[in-house]
């Protein structure tokens, strides 16, 4: 391969010397505060700087811009026109103006995050002439709870994103399962890839919160760490903390988070006399000392790919009651290190959470069995050491 190196990496110049690296962009939706974003500036922090120059393509604002900002050697590019919403006026621009710059970087390398970004990003690299695309699903876009013609119409989008993507890289069995049932892509184009978090700092966090927040000590306390939308099923947790309370009327629900859906459910809580047992603390960066606060963590979510909150509850030692969604099954054995009940089923949770409340010993033993499970699995170091692998797959056809 003429001018290559040994490494079989394209040679790009500066104006004073030359640098065997190869153009690696990620394009991500939006740099809100969620697992699909944190998971990916994990990935980015642990690159290998000397082997890749590294852009991010994302929209303008977000609450972690500043975060991707501050990431040293990361090039940031805020786009004039990608938002979350569904919108063709912007939707359009936003295709040719990512394909624009995928060509004026001479980028090599392009990694999809998120739905929609994960659908123009790979159309416009694919447009623009690259021939290295991947894509990470963080949970397909179509799922159980939808109208059908809308599932169908994500359903082909997918598949025709796949026809031009080298690899589809998924972080549990599950997706790649309900991905082949769909019909997207073939089996040997896809990896599994499973999320990473510094399991140090949620094992060392002390429960700051619950002093901050004026929490006494013996209060019960569950933790939910979600965005308000319709996905979430943040009322589900309003309704299994009515029913506890019932029964343990001292019972505080922290829900670290925001969205659409806080109206309604500031509303619910009212309605259900909650005001004093449910805490709403909104965005929050200190995850970890509000784990360390709480006793048990709770997830009622409708549909899941793998959800990274559940990961860094079980990695404080928290026991973990969690909807039977996308991949927990891969990470939570139920009645061992955790408990897995059907969606919607808030009796079940409602009793699964009043046996941890009135048993300080099961909480404990299957906390730290949680904690134990994760292992290496799930470690930051381990998702960016195999995600280099997967592009070194393809740096020997770069040109």
């Amino acid at each position: 391969m003429k001018g290559a190196s040994s490494s079989s990496c394209p040679i790009r110049r500066s104006w004073f010397f030359c640098v065997d690296k190869i153009n690696l962009l990620y394009v991500i939706t939006k740099l809100e505060l969620g697992g699909a974003q944190k998971q990916l500036l994990s990935l980015i922090q642990g690159l290998d700087r000397a082997r890749y120059n590294i852009f991010l393509f994302a929209a303008r604002e977000g609450i972690l811009m500043d975060d991707a900002l501050a990431v040293p050697g990361l090039r940031v590019h805020r786009s004039l026109f990608l938002e979350r919403a569904v919108n063709p006026f912007l939707d359009i621009p936003a295709f040719f103006e990512l394909a624009f710059f995928i060509r004026r970087e001479k980028i090599d390398i392009v990694h999809t995050h998120s739905s929609k970004a994960g659908i123009l990003g790979r159309f416009a690299a694919a447009a623009a002439g690259v021939r290295a695309i991947y894509h990470t699903v963080h949970g397909w876009p179509f799922h159980d709870f939808q109208f059908p013609p809308a599932r169908w119409f994500f359903v082909s989008l997918e598949r025709c994103a796949a026809a031009v993507t080298t690899r589809i890289i998924v972080v549990s069995e599950h997706d790649k399962t309900r991905g082949l049932k769909y019909g997207i892509g073939c089996d040997g184009r896809y990896s599994l890839v499973r999320y990473g978090i510094d399991a140090a700092a949620f094992e060392e966090a002390i429960p700051a919160a619950r002093k901050s927040l004026g929490i006494p000590e013996g209060v019960p306390v569950a933790a939910m760490i979600s965005c308000f939308k319709p996905q979430k099923a943040v009322q589900d947790l309003i309704t299994v903390a009515r029913d506890v309370c019932a029964v343990r009327k001292d019972a505080l629900f922290m829900i670290a988070g925001d969205g659409t859906r806080r109206r309604a459910i500031s509303k619910l809580i009212r309605a259900y006399g909650l005001k004093g047992n449910v805490l709403l603390l909104g965005w929050r960066r200190d995850i970890p000392e509000i784990l360390a606060s709480c006793d048990v963590f709770i997830l009622t979510s409708l549909w899941e790919g793998m959800p990274i909150a559940v990961i860094e509850a079980m990695a404080a030692s928290r026991p973990v009651i969690v909807t039977d969604t996308g991949g927990v099954r891969e990470l939570v054995r139920d009645g061992d290190t955790g408990f897995i009940v059907p969606c919607r089923d808030t009796g079940a949770m409602s009793r699964r959470l009043l046996t941890l409340f009135h048993d300080p010993a099961m909480r404990a033993r299957i906390g730290n069995k949680a904690r134990d499970s994760l292992k290496d699995d799930y470690s930051a170091r381990r998702m960016a050491q195999e995600t280099q692998r997967l592009y070194g797959t393809a740096a020997g056809s770069l040109p």
